[in-house]
């Protein structure tokens, strides 16, 4: 693990603050004239999600955390439990709470591949996050009918997903189609042509 000085201390850089990992969301480097430089930030915990603001002066250092990646597929969701396996051994399963996968729980589908972030100290490990593709398509089971005539203004509808996710979309989208939703969004990108 890297030792960071209090300017390289930038966002999407994890470092460890007493053995816990944080994110660092923003940061500024602050020069007044009479004071040394400090680095003013603003971070996440790794494990909680709690966001904190902290200040590095000129002469603090902080540890990187060691935070590799994996990628996993998904297997299946039941009364909370989350399951998924590794994509080229499905005998490999293991269990992610909710509360890492947080929102996207709702987009995730059977046989999604993901991208899990795995902290690593003290050799224990532990995934921290969960990372969705971007974009993914999905069946629409419910969709109110758009009434003639009501299209032409624009606007949209809430529909509700293959996995129980409910979305806005235009008003021309029917239950059955096929549509491409931004998962970081939440937000309906386009209709997938037949």
């Amino acid at each position: 693990m890297a030792t960071l000085d209090y300017d390289e201390i930038k966002p999407r850089k994890y470092i460890l603050v007493n053995g816990e990992p944080f994110e660092i969301l923003e940061s500024h480097v602050a020069r007044t004239q009479k004071r040394k430089p400090q680095n003013q930030v603003r971070m996440r915990s790794a494990i909680s999600g709690k966001v904190i603001p902290n200040t590095f002066h000129a002469s603090d250092t902080a540890e990187e955390a060691d935070i590799s990646r994996s990628e996993a597929k998904f297997l299946f969701a039941n009364k909370g439990e989350f399951w998924f396996c590794d994509p080229n051994d499905p005998s490999k399963r293991f269990e992610i709470l909710e509360d890492i996968i947080g929102d996207q729980s709702r987009f995730l589908k059977p046989n999604t591949l993901v991208d899990t972030k795995i902290f690593e100290y003290e050799d224990e490990q532990r995934i921290i996050g969960v990372t969705l593709p971007i974009k993914m398509t999905f069946k629409v089971k419910e969709a109110p009918p758009a009434i003639k005539g009501n299209t032409a203004s624009g606007g949209g509808k809430l529909v509700t997903l293959e996995t129980g996710a409910q979305i806005t979309t235009p008003l021309f989208i029917e239950e059955g189609e096929e549509i491409v939703v931004n998962t970081d969004t939440g937000e309906y990108v386009e209709r997938l042509k037949k």
